[in-house]
């Protein structure tokens, strides 16, 4: 096993390049241009097909090597976000005031799956095994929107496994799920008067925007205690003299399971709903994604736990170290204390001692769902998927950060990045050289997604909203 790991470390010093390219580049979903471009390149140079644009979605690619099963699919992402432009600094000093970054790591996260995939290839040529190694360039997963429409235009439906991970302070396997989610952008549309001259004559979309998140506070109390809706208003008018015409306000709605989504968003409807009906207005939904919670696949998270311990945690040295420590000096004082409160803490107390994770964490988080969500859950309902996660920032950083963004763009990203890549590309030769693996791992698939197969959240007929995520 250890040649395929030498196969990334041969690599190493083109992966670091392209993910501090990607760093650099720091472009929002749907913008990742170059981001994507860098990644379909080096892959073509690598010996991989690649189809860009796959699915009609301009910064989408499928890279693939290879002929006939099984199918190992790798995951990637390169959106930055708004806000946390940083440099490599332990102190805030934005790149760009304003600007994007990678405040998640995505820079390492499709690198790191971009390299597994690369080894992987080599691996199975070398040993002249069969299969084929696709890497998925996914687009836009802060906006939870990439996977999903990569996955309604089955991109994914001919897998056997698909592997990914997420960079962020432990090195472990993920046992936990997020949440589903719908996001959608309600417009209302009313009728412009003279604010003081006529006030009587207009009909104010800003009044339905506005009685519909009253509706929508008083519905919080009767959804399950688990859930979510949270909104920003987009467009309330131009000034306040004119009856607003047109107004927006962009909700999500989160929940542990689908289903709960679904039910909860048709009552947000029908707030908006009572809400043109009080103010004489009509409305329009935008319907921008909706994604799954992520399917846990106990089968595969053996196998991936088996080989992040015989590649084993980031080797940091006293220049990492030292940089951590700083970092972590800004973090919030309060949000530390109560991670050390947090059941991983109290069970390993040895973490208190750690700045950066130099330990594995066996897996953790079963049956637990976090707050957050991410359109891996559509794959993994799609297929059978596994993901973990390797330190590539110091413990207790915050996520979607000035801080995970320094951190993202150092040598601690770099090898925890490369652990990621060497643990992914072993977990994907195991399973090709004993397919009984598979075979288990979708057995429990089966079993988990037979009374509720998938089922995308973005209709067929609707033209992909790319540009109005940020109108």
């Amino acid at each position: 096993m250890a040649d395929i790991l030498k196969l990334v470390d041969d690599k190493a010093s083109d992966l670091i390049r392209i993910a501090d390219a990607i760093w650099d580049f720091a472009e929002l979903g749907f913008r990742e241009v170059r981001s994507a471009k860098i990644q379909a390149d080096y892959l073509e140079e690598q010996g991989f097909r690649v189809t860009r644009e796959a699915g009609g979605i301009p910064t989408a690619f499928v890279a693939e090597w290879g002929d006939g099963g099984p199918y190992i699919g790798f995951l990637g992402e390169y959106d930055a976000l708004a806000g946390v432009s940083q440099e490599v600094s332990a102190e805030r000093q934005p790149r760009e005031d304003g600007g994007p970054g990678h405040g998640c790591g995505h820079n390492l996260l499709g690198t790191a799956a971009m390299g597994a995939a690369v080894a992987l290839k080599q691996a199975l040529m070398e040993k002249n095994l069969p299969g084929t190694v696709r890497y998925y360039g996914c687009p836009a997963e802060e906006l939870l929107a990439g996977k999903v429409y990569m996955a309604r235009e089955e991109l994914f439906s001919d897998l056997d496994i698909a592997i990914t991970w997420h960079p962020g302070s432990m090195n472990t396997v993920r046992l936990g799920s997020g949440t589903g989610l719908n996001s959608a952008k309600f417009q209302f549309f009313g009728k412009t008067a003279h604010a003081a001259g006529d006030p009587h004559n207009g009909r104010s979309a800003l009044d339905a925007v506005e009685l519909m998140n009253v509706g929508a506070n008083y519905l919080r109390e009767h959804v399950i205690k688990d859930a979510t809706i949270h909104y920003v208003i987009t467009s309330g008018g131009g000034q306040p003299n004119v009856v607003p015409s047109f107004a927006e306000v962009w909700y999500f709605v989160r929940a542990p399971r689908r289903n709960q989504v679904e039910e909860i968003y048709e009552r947000l409807v029908n707030v908006a709903r009572g809400a043109a009906l009080m103010t004489e207005t009509t409305f329009e939904i935008d319907f921008l994604t909706g994604c799954y919670e992520v399917l846990l696949n106990e089968a595969l998270a053996d196998v991936m736990w088996d080989c992040l311990q015989e590649v084993g945690p980031p080797q940091f040295d006293e220049k990492d170290l030292e940089f951590a420590k700083k970092l972590a000096e800004t973090f919030d004082k309060a949000q530390m204390e109560n991670l050390y409160k947090s059941p991983d803490f109290q069970e390993f107390p040895e973490l208190r001692e750690q700045v950066v994770h130099t330990s594995l964490l066996p897996p953790r988080g079963k049956g637990r769902s976090g707050g957050g969500s991410t359109d891996v859950g559509d794959v993994s309902w799609i297929v059978p998927t596994v993901q973990m996660s390797a330190a590539t920032v110091p413990i207790g950083c915050p996520g979607h950060s000035w801080q995970h963004c320094a951190s993202s763009g150092s040598s601690i990203g770099h090898k925890g990045m490369l652990v990621a890549a060497k643990t992914m590309a072993l977990c994907g030769l195991k399973l090709v050289e004993n397919p009984e693996l598979i075979q288990k791992a979708w057995e429990e698939f089966r079993e988990k997604t037979k009374d509720s197969p998938y089922r995308c959240p973005f209709p067929k007929d609707k033209e992909f909203p790319l540009d109005r995520f940020f109108s």
